[in-house]
């Protein structure tokens, strides 16, 4: 199990402050939505959780360990990453791209063993991108080269995955089923952290929800206290439903509140 602690976390690009004075404690067998509107600090946020941006004030604990301590390697193994709009250069098939999920595990020039072969089975099942095997990733869709690239970060096995944007260029039928692999992730004891945008998807599955606004934490708790009819007016600037379906929480926006 691994836990993410911020603790007066502060990012800065030259003078503006892209975040300033976050805490959030990350614990396991959470599904945590990270959320607000663009340009609010949400990938800057996921970054600094991993030691991947210079801070300016605070910090991050890493089960207890100062993230910028820990070696890259040991961290990889414990927080797989899905990074947010990746370019894939390499014509690669699918399986081997997934394999690479396996990388933090093996020493240098070592070749993967049958317990990496079964990680890396275990991550197609579960992305389901069986049927995309041999493809050469360079050629897929969008949409499935985002559930690749997922696979590859489940291939890690790691007890914390941290994904931004998880279910961009999906179609709502996949978005459905990423959302409910990442519920089986945390209902299995995972660490997990995603960065969304739809707030229905968040409301219906998170936990948790931390809501930024400006670089600062405005909201942090369960959905229902976090999404408010007056918060999403003074944060996204709308105005929403909000109510329940076959018992998931739905916030639809309707229009801007002007």
């Amino acid at each position: 199990m691994v836990t993410i602690r911020a603790e007066s976390l502060g990012v800065a690009l030259g003078r503006r402050a892209v975040l300033a004075n976050v805490d959030a404690d990350l614990a396991p067998g959470r599904l945590i939505g990270v959320i607000g509107p663009n340009g609010a600090g949400k990938s800057t946020l996921v970054r600094a959780l991993l030691g991947l941006v210079p801070l300016s004030g605070g910090g991050v604990r890493v089960d207890g360990q100062p993230v910028a301590r820990l070696p890259r390697a040991a961290l990889a193994r414990r927080i797989a990453y899905l990074p947010q709009g990746q370019t894939l250069h390499w014509p690669l098939t699918v399986e081997r791209l997934v394999a690479l999920g396996r990388l933090p595990h093996l020493a240098p020039l070592s070749r993967i063993g049958e317990a990496d072969v079964a990680a890396i089975d275990r991550a197609i099942e579960q992305a389901d991108i069986g049927h995309l095997r041999g493809r050469v990733a360079t050629e897929l869709s969008g949409g499935e080269r985002a559930r690749v690239l997922l696979a590859r970060a489940l291939a890690v096995e790691a007890p914390a995955l941290i994904a931004d944007e998880p279910l961009a260029a999906l179609d709502p039928g996949h978005q459905l089923e990423v959302m409910a692999l990442l519920r089986r992730q945390a209902d299995a004891g995972a660490l997990v952290v995603a960065v969304l945008h739809d707030l229905s998807l968040a409301a219906g599955h998170c936990d948790r929800l931390l809501l930024l606004h400006h670089g600062r934490l405005v909201a942090d708790g369960p959905p229902d206290r976090v999404l408010t009819a007056d918060r999403l007016a003074d944060v996204y600037g709308v105005r929403a439903w909000i109510g329940e379906v076959e018992g998931r929480r739905l916030v639809v926006p309707i229009s801007h509140h002007g």
